[in-house]
């Protein structure tokens, strides 16, 4: 009787999970891709900011608050997950270093933690400054500033206003700072 209630938990958790899986592909199916809802080149790391003539070129008005919206929220999203993995696996090395010397790894960890702040502050300061929205993701590389541009499109003093609070917050150079219009 004992193994009958049991294979009967076993069956019912598996048709749970194969429910759940069924539905999160029924759902996934129907949300498009970043990429397809952006253009590629509007993806943060794959384009930077050229400013030939003074302005960005203009998107079509169609959904551009959603289109906007939806690609900072994937672009906190993606970074916080980054950041989170990192931060997990910095701590796992800390925790089963048990005679080695963890000061290198700490310090790892403080300047992930130190760049999360920086960021954090230079995006409320970007939007303190009348910009719709911002993300700013710090890398090894440099800083890379996407700015939810605005009907205009941003301009080159735009640009150096946005250049100018990123190297008050950080040690950056200009030369590695890239800045980015989302429209």
């Amino acid at each position: 009787m004992k193994t009958w209630k049991r294979n009967a938990v076993i069956a019912g958790v598996l048709v749970l999970i194969c429910a759940g899986i069924y539905l999160n592909w029924l759902s996934g199916s129907k949300t498009p891709e970043l990429t397809q809802t952006l253009d590629a080149d509007k993806v943060l790391g794959e384009a930077t900011l050229v400013m030939n003539d003074g302005t960005m070129p203009q998107a079509s008005p169609v959904s551009r608050q959603d289109s906007t919206d939806e690609y900072f929220a994937q672009m906190r999203l993606s970074r916080q997950t980054a950041r989170d993995d990192a931060i997990m696996l910095l701590q796992e090395t800390i925790s089963y270093a048990e005679d080695e010397d963890t000061s290198e790894t700490s310090r790892k960890l403080e300047g992930i933690i130190a760049d999360a702040l920086a960021e954090s502050e230079i995006e409320s300061l970007v939007i303190a400054k009348g910009y719709q929205d911002c993300v700013a993701y710090i890398s090894d590389e440099g800083i890379s500033l996407a700015v939810a541009s605005p009907a205009e499109g941003l301009t080159q003093s735009d640009v150096s206003l946005l250049a100018d609070l990123v190297m008050g917050q950080t040690d950056f150079s200009l030369s590695d700072i890239r800045v980015i219009g989302v429209e």
